[in-house]
């Protein structure tokens, strides 16, 4: 017998010629896309150029404004200073701030504790409380006037009440009347449980297995996770606190108590008839620079907190 051994396998000789490139392909965007990306642009300069207009007006002499021109032929930087001069707006800025704190501060904690029941607790009655604050969002707040100044007048042992709220003035012309009754709102309590609601009940079922109440389970637990809700409620109301003008203007009389938007009437009413426009574009944009502010420091937890309270549940 004789041994057959198989040949080595043959190791094709490498090709001279090198494989040729693939093309990349270019990704074509859709005409939709850029019909989207045009009229988003001009819808955000139609956004910006009236805060362009105020700042150049605010920079114009009172005669340039009767005549159309973007740009002020000589820069009046007085009139920042002469605004302030011609009424109280320091006092002004430290009221709306007092307001906007004392405001959002217990806002944060009773709307979003009342959104969390709603979304998480076992609540008897839990759609028709729902449905309730749903039907208070359809209601504007100029019908709300005349009530809510009856209660603030006719609070017991208080501005000289007796105990059935009668005698005296109650909350008028106090810092009560500007705080609390904004300490909650429908909407506020909406976005909040529109929030718990994404939360997975889980979290709190361990932690209740663990010992804890509701109390620390809102606390330790939900509320870390609800910090975009957290701040879009905050911004929503600091941006409604701020420009706050009916309401101070029916609750209060005295000047210590007037907010900044209520500084603003003194220009728009001026003793000529006409409004003084330089002056009041020039308050108009410091009143306007806290809000632009605090929107783009929480812009991404606003913009977090209004895609995570969407329709749910």
């Amino acid at each position: 017998m004789t041994a057959t051994t198989e040949a080595p396998p043959r190791i094709p000789a490498p090709s001279a010629t090198p494989p040729a490139p693939q093309r990349r392909r270019r990704s074509r965007v859709a005409p939709g896309a850029i019909v989207l990306s045009v009229v988003l642009a001009i819808g955000g300069l139609l956004m910006v150029v009236p805060f362009v207009w105020m700042i150049l007006t605010s920079l114009k002499s009172l005669g340039e404004v009767s005549t159309f021109s973007w740009l002020p032929q000589s820069v009046q930087w007085q009139n920042y200073v002469e605004a302030f001069k011609a009424a109280p707006f320091l006092t002004y800025f430290r009221n709306s701030v007092i307001v906007v704190v004392c405001q959002t501060i217990p806002l944060l904690f009773i709307a979003t504790a009342a959104g969390y029941a709603l979304a998480q607790l076992p609540i008897r009655f839990k759609g028709g409380i729902l449905t309730y604050f749903i039907l208070l969002l359809g209601v504007p707040f100029q019908v709300l006037i005349v009530p809510l100044f009856i209660v603030v007048r006719s609070v017991p042992f208080a501005g000289g009440n007796d105990w059935l709220g009668q005698g005296g003035t109650g909350w008028i012309n106090t810092w009560w009347a500007l705080i609390i009754p904004f300490v909650s709102a429908p909407l506020y309590v909406f976005l909040a449980r529109q929030f718990f609601v994404s939360l997975p009940p889980d979290l709190a079922d361990a932690a209740r297995m663990d010992g804890l109440g509701e109390i620390a389970i809102f606390f330790r637990i939900m509320a870390p996770l609800a910090r975009p809700a957290f701040v879009t409620i905050a911004l929503f109301n600091v941006e409604s606190a701020w420009n706050g003008f009916i309401w101070p203007l029916v609750a209060t009389s005295s000047e210590q108590l007037r907010p900044l938007q209520f500084g603003l009437a003194t220009f728009a009413q001026s003793s000529s008839g006409q409004p003084q426009w330089p002056f009041l574009m020039a308050i108009s944009t410091l009143a306007t620079l806290p809000m632009i502010a605090l929107f783009v420091f929480g812009q991404r937890y606003f913009i977090a907190g209004l895609a995570s309270s969407g329709i749910k549940g």
